[in-house]
């Protein structure tokens, strides 16, 4: 069994983690870490956990006992957490941080990006994994095939609407029910932070690459998912990209091409992402579809600890979306 910590267990992400992982066939949860509920029953903070299990968070850190550690903190937390406990983590611990904190490449750490349609042998032989973020995973998963075959030759145009879970549990003036419902509106347009690690991608994969990528964040009216639509300019005819997409994705587990036009409800409560392609003329249009906090965080951490530990990606993973 692999043994499971987690730091940052109250969230949203914490509690998708620990649905996936108390029904997972390979795991055991040694403890799910958080102060301010420390001794409180993991199904206080969580109420869909009654009934699933009896654990209750704690204040301690039994790195010792542990053979994967996952982050569900808030953005900074967790370099501050590694470089408190640098002393005290054991050399061979694996780690899965579903923060911010170590997606961008650098010289002062050792994390791997964790977008396995992206890095996955890298990911199995890797120790230490940052997870990519919501966002980032829809849109990259979006373009991977076009800059892999270096095709992004023109500007990057994208609108991507998120449900409000996205913004974490602490409520706020965008995300109580009677703002959000029956509304929309963009954030952060042209500057949203998930780009720097989709323009790390793109730079990696096709350096030559200069056009602008043009992200255009929406706040939706529901709760769970994210609904991307890119589209760039491509000389190709749409069956030769269809070819080049289902190439790069034949051999996946969670990412499929649909032939026909998608809906959020095909996605959510799965770790999957449907795309579809169409083109108007050397328009091509993407269209990605993600639970933002499956596919989109937690979900994907799980595929993580599951190639970082030689399982088959799918183990604990095969989830029915919701449909109706």
């Amino acid at each position: 069994m692999i043994k499971v910590g987690i730091i940052g267990g109250a969230g949203y992400t914490a509690g998708e983690l620990l649905r996936l992982l108390v029904n997972h066939p390979d795991v055991s949860i040694v403890f799910v870490n958080s102060t301010s509920n420390a001794g409180n029953k993991l199904y206080d903070v969580h109420s869909g956990l009654l009934g699933e299990t009896d654990l209750a968070f704690t204040s301690e850190t039994p790195f010792e006992e542990i053979d994967v550690l996952f982050f569900c903190t808030a953005h900074g937390d967790t370099r501050k957490f590694m470089e408190k406990h640098a002393d005290s983590l054991p050399a061979d611990l694996k780690i899965i941080d579903l923060s911010t904190d170590y997606r961008m490449a650098g010289d002062d750490h050792d994390f791997i990006y964790g977008l396995p349609e992206l890095n996955r042998k890298k990911i199995i032989r890797g120790q230490r994994i940052a997870n990519p973020g919501c966002f980032a995973t829809a849109i990259q998963l979006a373009l991977l095939p076009l800059a892999e075959n270096g095709l992004l030759k023109d500007d990057i145009h994208i609108n991507g609407i998120t449900g409000s879970t996205g913004a974490g549990q602490r409520p706020t003036e965008t995300t109580h029910y009677s703002w959000r419902n029956d509304n929309v509106s963009v954030y952060k347009a042209f500057n949203h932070q998930h780009l720097n690690e989709i323009g790390q991608t793109i730079r990696d994969l096709q350096p030559d690459y200069k056009g602008a990528v043009n992200f255009i964040p929406v706040r939706g009216c529901f709760a769970r998912g994210i609904f991307v639509t890119a589209y760039t300019r491509c000389e190709l005819p749409i069956e030769e990209v269809k070819a080049l997409y289902e190439e790069a994705y034949h051999d996946h587990s969670f990412t499929f091409i649909s032939d026909k036009n998608p809906d959020l409800k095909q996605v959510v409560n799965t770790n999957k992402a449907i795309i579809y392609l169409q083109k108007q003329g050397d328009t091509l249009l993407i269209i990605c579809c993600i639970d933002n906090l499956l596919k989109g965080a937690s979900g994907q951490a799980v595929h993580n600890m599951n190639l970082l530990f030689g399982l088959t990606e799918t183990t604990g993973l095969r989830l029915k979306p919701m449909g109706f």
